[in-house]
Formats: C-alpha cells, structure tokens, sequence
C-alpha cells in the first residue's frame, strides 16, 4: 500500500541559486540581484524571530548602504515586499513565512551578524554571506517543552500571588500552567497550526486545573471559591511580544506590520477564551 506524502504548503527558498559560486568577488561588488537576495534573507531571518517591522526594515537598510543600495520595505507579521534599486536598475520580491514566533537567540546572532557585516561586505563572498545565514537558520530554541513549562507554571504561580489568589490557587495555577505550556510547546515543536495548538495547550491547562481542585477538594475540603483561579492557569497564552510590537509599529505609522501583529495577539486572545 502506498503512503501518502503531504507536501509543504510553503515552498523553500533556494537562497545559494541566486549566487555564482565560482566568483570570488566581494559581495558589495556582486549583481543586484545577488545583493537583494542576501537583503530580503535577512529581513526574512529578523521577522521570523517576532521582531517588529521597525528592526527588520533597519537590518535591511543598514546591508543595503554597504552594498550601495537603496531599499524600500512592505512589511508585515508574516511577509515582505521589497525593492532594491542601484541607480540603473531594480529588483523586486515578494517574501512570506510559513509560521511566526519569537526566537531570542537567534535575533541575537544576526545583530551580531549585521554589526559585523559592515566591516565585512567588501571581504565576503554571496556564497559565504548565505553560509553564515545558514549556520545561523538552524539555530532553534534553547529550552526543551520541560523546561518551558516549568518557566510557565513558575511564572504563572507567581502572577496568581499578585493577582491575589491563596496558596491553593497558586498550586494549582502551578500545575495547570505548566502541563499546558508544555503542550503548547510540543505543538509548536511539530510544527502544527496556530489555533490548534492554542485550544490544545489551553484546554490541557484549564482541565489540569479543575483535576487538580477536585482532588484536593475531596482530600482536604477546599472551598468551591478556589475554583475561580483556572484563568491563572491559562496566563501562559498571552501573546505579550506582537501587542508590544504591535504598539511600536503602530507609533512608528508602519500600520500594516501593526494591525497585523494587533490582530494576530486578539486572534489567540479570543481563541483561547
């Protein structure tokens, strides 16, 4: 019997089919569209990692002024417009993501990265230029789902002491979070999409919770009041980067990446109430 592939619904990028790996020219000196093709891979790269269109387009626009270019950038929460132009000629493309997420790490290397560049462009070569975004591509998170969900159920534990709640709500805030949290994380691990995910890791949260209780209502009689404390249990959700993303976007008047990133934070808001 046959199995059945299911195909990317995004297609890969061939960055290195763009440069001639026999040159050995710098890559400032390299053909525009050599030049625009390591520009718009770094703008990609930074908006893959959760940062705001303000970062992304100034990462794009400091690699342009040391290859003498001018770059102009439509940027959204999960894609790209832009054009290169050298004087005589320009290149054009349209770029999109197959998932957004906040990466620390990686975002951390390639600030290293672009600081570095501009004492580099005129010693690297396009291919080497693209080696160096590959080695950076693979780097994925630091922290296993374990580790991420005790990170919640710690974070989550403590928030229900500021919002007021008693020892047993932060217990079972404690466990509720943490179980959902590394849910979530094994979701996204595996690639599998946004809303799914969300109500996954949420329900696991809510429904640890509401056990947890009834356990230790049946073992120590707790009052039914306690019960109130499922919402802490769920704070992981959150979505704290793209509202204050959103907010610096929507200052700086780059409304697309605003409204987008606006939207995408009350979209996981709504889902998971």
């Amino acid at each position: 019997m046959s199995q059945t592939i299911v195909k990317k619904n995004h297609m890969d990028i061939p960055w290195h089919d763009f440069t001639d790996a026999e040159k050995d020219e710098p890559v400032s000196k390299a053909s525009l569209k050599e030049k625009a093709s390591v520009i718009g891979r770094v703008g990609m790269m930074f908006l893959s990692c959760g940062t705001g269109a303000w970062r992304v387009r100034s990462s794009m626009n400091t690699m342009s002024e040391c290859m003498g270019l001018t770059c102009t950038a439509d940027i959204g929460l999960m894609s790209i417009n832009y054009t290169c132009f050298d004087g005589e000629a320009c290149f054009s493309q349209s770029l999109c993501l197959t998932n957004t997420g906040v990466n620390n790490s990686k975002l951390t290397r390639l600030e290293i990265f672009i600081n570095d560049f501009v004492n580099r462009c005129d010693s690297l070569t396009c291919e080497q230029v693209h080696n160096e975004l590959d080695d950076i591509e693979k780097i994925h998170g630091l922290y296993s789902p374990p580790v991420l969900g005790l990170a919640a159920a710690l974070a989550c534990g403590a928030f229900t002491f500021l919002l007021g709640g008693g020892l047993t709500e932060m217990i079972c805030a404690f466990f509720g979070a943490g179980i959902g949290n590394y849910v979530r994380s094994k979701f996204t691990k595996h690639h599998l999409t946004l809303v799914l995910g969300i109500v996954a890791s949420v329900s696991a949260a809510c429904l640890s919770y509401a056990g947890l209780f009834e356990l230790a209502k049946i073992l120590f009689n707790i009052k039914m009041q306690h019960e109130a404390g499922y919402i802490c249990a769920m704070l992981f959700i959150i979505p704290g980067f793209p509202f204050i993303t959103s907010g610096i976007d929507l200052s700086k008047l780059d409304m697309r990446s605003g409204i987008e990133r606006l939207t995408y934070a009350l979209i996981i808001i709504i889902v998971a109430t």
